[in-house]
């Protein structure tokens, strides 16, 4: 379905700590690739590298096949790249179909009926549009969560971040969003950061590993997972057959 992103070398550094290490992988539309790693291996860093809220010291960011290695975050959302965090950030105080409808008008910059309609459709996704009138700030957790994929979907996203997007919710919760992100995968690339195992292996076509900084691993879900490499960085011992 073509290159969504593509990531060449990436590199970031904080003094003498090097926190991201020549990374470099594809992400093609209708893939969603998963991200794992120990505290303090990269993952946080990588999504603000890659949605311009940090500058790289190295490497390139291709969106799209546009290099948007030297452009500001908000210029990234207007080209097609989404995030959603861990702890939703709502507008509080207006509406949910408000909250997306900022998104349209301003990342994917559609007016009037058409901005409507589209916000329309987002919150329909995600299940919201029996909602679209509460208030942000009264909605529980998981609808809180729902509504940020909405607004990571509606600057126009043909990549989205999800940076832990599961994380607190019920098992039952974990399964509606596994349903959501699911969907939204079939038109666009999705990088998603999570610890709960069994949400990423459920929807990711390929997991990348990350060990301080560096990409130590890439490839389809269970091999990598059960990998003895992997084992070993996750139960903090060495692993037969290891170097």
């Amino acid at each position: 379905m073509g290159t969504a992103l593509e990531v060449r070398g990436l590199g970031k550094k904080y003094g003498a700590i090097t926190v991201v290490d020549g990374v470099d992988f594809r992400l093609a539309r209708g893939e969603c690739v998963g991200v794992v790693g120990p505290n303090g291996a990269g993952k946080s860093t990588l999504f603000n590298l890659l949605d311009g809220s940090v500058v790289p010291d190295r490497g390139t960011v291709m969106l799209g096949g546009r290099d948007v290695t030297s452009t500001m975050q908000y210029q990234r959302a207007r080209l097609g790249l989404g995030r959603a965090f861990q702890i939703p950030r709502p507008f509080v105080g207006i509406s949910v179909a408000d909250n997306v409808l900022a998104g349209v008008m301003h990342g994917a910059r559609l007016q009037g009926a058409s901005a409507r309609r589209r916000a329309a459709e987002i919150l329909e996704m995600v299940g919201l549009a029996d909602r679209h009138d509460r208030l942000a700030g009264s909605l529980p957790l998981l609808d809180r969560k729902r509504l940020e994929l909405a607004r990571a979907v509606s600057v126009g996203s043909e990549v989205l971040l999800l940076d832990e997007i599961a994380g607190g919710l019920t098992e039952q919760e974990v399964f509606v969003v596994v349903e959501i992100v699911r969907a939204l995968k079939r038109d666009r690339g999705v990088i998603w950061i999570e610890h709960i195992a069994h949400a990423l292996m459920a929807v990711a076509d390929r997991i990348m590993v990350l060990h301080f900084g560096k990409k130590i691993a890439d490839g389809e879900p269970v091999s990598v997972m059960n990998s003895a490499l992997v084992q070993e960085i996750y139960l903090g011992s060495p692993v037969d057959g290891v170097t």
